[in-house]
């Protein structure tokens, strides 16, 4: 299914779902960790933000109960390049994926997550809208 992401100056990213359905709003923020994305996700710091990872493979090593840093995620959606379906760790209880639709949180990749960083970073902070219903820009902008 496809996804997008429409920030309040009107630039749009587009790209496809991985996880939870549904529309949600935050500030977009970006986040130029390697790994972690496990801490990331459950650190409450996060609260009411919509979190873009700049590594371009996001989620090969699965997810578990250990890792969090809270009972559940904080943050309102999830951007990355590539999100691995599968996982490798000895550790892994379940999928990214899983974990965040279990958790109702919206994820997409296919976007361009270091052209987003940049567009933030010279822009400055911003408030953004990602869907996965209805891809009518116009409406999201």
């Amino acid at each position: 299914m496809r996804g997008i992401l429409a920030l309040e100056d009107g630039t749009v990213f587009e790209g496809k779902s991985f996880a939870a359905l549904g529309e949600r709003t935050g500030e977009v923020v970006f986040n130029t960790s390697m790994t972690g994305y496990q801490e990331i996700l459950t650190d409450p710091s996060y609260q009411g933000q919509m979190v873009t990872m700049t590594y371009p493979l996001i989620g090969n090593y699965g997810v578990n109960e250990a890792d969090s840093e809270s009972s559940h995620p904080h943050l309102e959606g999830f951007i990355v390049k590539e999100c691995s379906k599968s996982f490798s760790n000895w550790r892994a209880e379940k999928s990214l994926p899983d974990f965040l639709r279990e958790h109702k949180i919206i994820g997409i990749e296919g976007i361009d997550t270091r052209a987003l960083t940049r567009h933030i970073r010279l822009t400055g902070a911003m408030k953004g809208i990602i869907s996965t219903q209805g891809m009518d820009k116009g409406r999201l902008v």
